[in-house]
């Protein structure tokens, strides 16, 4: 069955890549016939055309600020076709991690269809690169709190939604490895018990494990810094069949009690394996002997925690999972052998509507010399099979559930095509950035200054736990300021050096000129308390968030100022770069 699945989905695949212009103006023309009464495409003259060219003459481009009030009266309770044809019956909440603010965004069937259509890509081609079993998977997956609107419309996270869904259940047990701990852990209103019930299930089960899973490459590296803090306590609930008293959901206690019988071997094994392994190096296919691979979404903010994440997996490979958003999703993962920094989606052409900003550097700034600082000009918008190898688009989706030429604000490179669909790169978030005066440095700019720079830390055997960062205009001229944590104590003279190298490291070219001419002031670096970035996941998890769907935000505005006070209340040292001093 499993056999069939893979190459049924992999024919699947070609067949729809093979004409992706064509998909694209039927997909098209079904979201429009489906949604032709919508509100917001009558009030542009639509006029119930569902060609291409006309979509584009009527329908302008759109950001969330643009239908956050049709949103706003879906959520209220108004059933009347505002943005869909059929009335919504549920929306999704993003993390807020990003601008600091949660959006609304309206959730149906048919983005549940896209969903499992991206997860059956996705696993035909890993399973044909790394074939597992009919066994288990230790998946570190939360649903989240589910609000209701005050039109009485359920609101929760997407992958609550989607877990949720019967689509989802009778899909996972399809195609993949059942997850090694039950329904009531998934879905339990306390994070950290769950957190540890997921260990110590995927423990019980750990000759059976195939893979390890979380939706992000932050919540596997969580848990195994979790692990190391509560191993010898697990070791002892396997011990005895008990489980431990931290343990007092009702639901959560009475599902894992039932799993959970004496066995003394099995906690002796995993207690000597934990205490030869050396700074938990290969702890996961120490535990898990028979796990092929780690996978989660590995790109974009999620780079950081690679070499951590490399750390616990040893030898295992690391597989980078689908691209797409709280929005939606826009391509599979079908080169399941790169590493995650080089990992490619190819788009299905039959999930949505895509077109692509293309973003033009002006003359003199250089691919190669600096692949994110870019003062991008913005061409008009073409469609999915007019893109080019080498050049960078932002993407533009119009999905089956009200969302028309939405930007979504992501940067991709065209690596190639697969037929005749194209392969991207995630290469960074627009709206993710430091600027003060003509500087314009992204997300991705920060993560490698900051890469660089902690390069200094490694003969103090020292690591950057996490970090973020902040555009201070308090100060004349206004600077940036860069919060670490640290998962130790560092010399002074080193982190004063750590600073210099952060300044430095930032190359945008209206950056180093601002500098030099004092319009932006020195780099600060501020040193946080071990936990100050735990602090901050609580802050996001107490507001409706699921520990699967966080993403540490790395660069903290004023709106986010509930974030800001967490980590200016839990400074310990400060230092200021000298690196452009005269």
């Amino acid at each position: 069955m499993r056999v069939f699945c893979v190459e049924s989905m992999i024919e699947e695949f070609e067949a729809l890549t093979k004409n992706a212009g064509q998909i694209q103006r039927e997909t098209l023309q079904k979201i429009l016939q489906q949604n032709g009464d919508a509100e917001y495409l009558r009030n542009f003259g639509l006029g119930g055309r569902t060609d291409p060219e006309s979509y584009k003459a009527c329908i302008p481009l759109a950001t969330h600020s643009d239908l956050e009030p049709y949103i706003q009266r879906i959520i209220d309770g108004d059933t009347s076709p505002i943005l869909t044809g059929k009335p919504i019956t549920s929306v999704s909440l993003s993390s807020g991690t990003t601008q600091g603010k949660r959006k609304y965004l309206p959730f149906n069937d048919e983005l549940v269809e896209s969903t499992m259509q991206i997860y059956r890509t996705s696993y035909a081609f890993r399973n044909r690169e790394y074939p597992i079993g009919n066994g288990k998977a230790l998946q570190f997956i939360y649903g989240s709190k589910q609000v209701k609107t005050k039109g009485g419309l359920i609101a929760t996270t997407a992958t609550t939604n989607v877990y949720s869904s019967e689509q989802f259940k009778r899909t996972m047990k399809d195609i993949q490895s059942q997850c090694s701990s039950p329904d009531e852990v998934i879905f339990g209103p306390d994070f950290q018990q769950s957190l540890y019930c997921h260990l110590l299930c995927g423990l019980i089960h750990s000759v059976e494990v195939q893979f390890i899973f979380s939706t992000f490459a932050h919540s596997i590296v969580h848990a195994f810094r979790t692990f190391e803090q509560v191993w010898e306590e697990i070791c002892t609930d396997i011990r005895e069949g008990v489980l431990s008293s931290r343990i007092t959901v009702p639901s959560i206690r009475a599902a894992v009690s039932k799993l959970l019988v004496p066995n003394p071997s099995l906690a002796d094994s995993i207690y000597n394996k934990c205490v030869k392994l050396s700074n938990w190096y290969g702890v996961i296919p120490e535990l898990w002997p028979n796990a092929k691979y780690v996978y989660g979404i590995m790109t974009g903010s999620m780079e950081p925690y690679l070499k951590k994440l490399r750390h616990y997996a040893g030898n295992l490979p690391l597989m980078s999972a689908d691209y797409g958003s709280s929005e939606g999703w826009i391509g599979a993962n079908v080169n399941p052998s790169l590493p995650p920094e080089l990992a490619t989606f190819a788009v299905l052409p039959n999930i949505g509507y895509f077109e692509f900003i293309p973003l033009e550097k002006p003359e003199g700034q250089e691919l190669e010399n600096s692949p994110s600082s870019i003062h991008y000009m913005e061409a008009e918008p073409i469609g999915l099979t007019e893109v080019e190898v080498g050049n960078e688009y932002e993407i533009i989706i119009t999905n089956f559930a009200g969302l028309y030429r939405y930007r979504l604000g992501d940067v991709v490179r065209v690596t190639g095509f697969n037929n005749s669909t194209p392969e991207l790169q995630f290469i960074c978030r627009r709206s993710l950035m430091l600027s003060i005066n003509i500087d314009k440095n992204t997300e991705k700019d920060l993560q490698l200054a900051v890469e660089e720079a902690s390069k200094l830390l490694a003969e103090e055997k020292t690591e950057v736990v996490d970090f973020t960062s902040h555009v201070d205009t308090s100060t004349d001229p206004g600077h940036y300021v860069i919060f670490w944590e640290l998962s130790g104590d560092t010399m002074e003279d080193i982190l004063s050096s750590c600073c210099n190298c952060l300044d430095l490291s930032f190359a945008d070219a209206g950056y180093v000129s601002s500098r030099r001419v004092g319009a932006i002031g020195p780099v600060e670096l501020r040193i946080v308390r071990n936990g100050t970035f735990e602090k901050i996941l609580d802050h996001y998890l107490g507001l409706g968030a699921a520990l699967s769907q966080f993403k540490t935000p790395r660069c903290v505005g004023l709106s986010n100022s509930k974030v800001l006070q967490i980590l200016c209340r839990n400074v310990t040292r400060c230092y200021f770069s000298t690196a452009y001093s005269a």
